[in-house]
Parts: C-alpha cells; sequence; structure tokens
C-alpha cells in the first residue's frame, strides 16, 4: 500500500524524491519547482497553500542527504 504523505513528513518526502530522481542535484532547483514535485509525488495528500520556505528548505536537505549519501 502507497504510504500517504503530507508537508510535516520532510524526510519522507526528500526520500521519495531522491528514489524518483536520484541524479538531480535538489539544490539546483526552485522553490516553485520543488513544490510541484513534491504534489505530484503518489500519495502526497497536501495542500499547496499550506507549505512555506521553511518546510521546502528541510524537504531540501532531506533530499540533499540522500543525494549526497549514493555511491
Amino acid at each position: 500500500m502507497q504510504q500517504r504523505l503530507t508537508w510535516t513528513q520532510v524526510h519522507d518526502i526528500g526520500f521519495e524524491l531522491f528514489e524518483a530522481e536520484p541524479r538531480l542535484d535538489p539544490l539546483t532547483l526552485r522553490f516553485t519547482d520543488l513544490i510541484d514535485k513534491v504534489m505530484a509525488l503518489p500519495g502526497f495528500e497536501g495542500e499547496r497553500d499550506k507549505c512555506n520556505e521553511k518546510i521546502l528548505e528541510a524537504i531540501q536537505m532531506a533530499w540533499l542527504e540522500e543525494f549526497e549519501d549514493q555511491d
């Protein structure tokens, strides 16, 4: 069963984004593009207007941690 995700699950979201695009450096994304990628994740149930810069930074850092740990 697919995990349901919300904005508060920043580490899970970061992992899912890394799994979806392991070669993409998350630091190259604008926050507007990051929001779109998060909202497109299977099982994501958050609303765009419930997100803020602090949440996006946390997601970006969680994704970066996965990205830097590969290999």
